[in-house]
């Protein structure tokens, strides 16, 4: 298997150990490995070798070909067209999804009117750019008026809320997905 194919275990192993309410200091007792080594992994920072994710798939009781199968491919290309969600029922109104599945960055796009209403905290960092129109922000108790190419950078767990008001505005809300973990200052 090369490079190219090599899928990351790191969301599968982390989903699997929550799933399983286990510490990664569990993990790392029932699988013979160190916790830096299994969070390196988790966090997609190294990639264990055949012998080391038949351990950790042990301690997890499970496979590693379980494990790999639900593993990201280690370099993706997506295209998400804008008709797709065009007539998806199940899509809020003016709300769309820029990546689909389960990757380190989410993204979505609101269109129109928007108001978020109730105060905002993401785990994880956070970009807020506006493509038309105008946004209000209050974060951390401040007062924002972003226009058409402005951004708004918020760090993991500052309070915001936001409202676009213009029915021409899209706003694109780019953040580090909540399933990877904040990184410690």
């Amino acid at each position: 298997m090369d490079d190219k194919e090599t899928p990351r275990v790191g969301a599968a192993v982390r989903r699997r150990r929550r799933a399983l309410s286990l510490t990664l200091a569990a993990v790392a007792e029932r699988s013979g490995l160190s916790v830096p080594f299994l969070s390196q992994i988790e966090n997609e920072r190294a990639r264990p070798s055949r012998r080391s994710l038949e351990c950790i798939a042990d301690a997890l009781k499970t496979t590693a070909v379980e494990l790999l199968d639900a593993g990201d491919a280690a370099r993706t290309v997506d295209v998400v067209r804008a008709a797709a969600y065009a007539d998806d029922p199940g899509a809020p109104a003016g709300v769309r999804a820029l990546v689909r599945g389960e990757h380190q960055m989410h993204a979505e796009e609101f269109t129109g009117e928007h108001d978020a209403g109730r105060e905002l905290v993401l785990r994880n960092d956070a970009l807020l750019y506006v493509a038309d129109g105008t946004v209000e922000v209050e974060a951390e108790g401040r007062a924002y008026r972003l226009e058409a190419g402005d951004t708004l950078y918020l760090s993991g767990g500052v309070r915001h809320r936001w409202r676009a008001s213009d029915p021409g505005t899209r706003l694109l809300v780019v953040s580090v997905a909540t399933h990877m973990e904040a990184a410690e200052q």
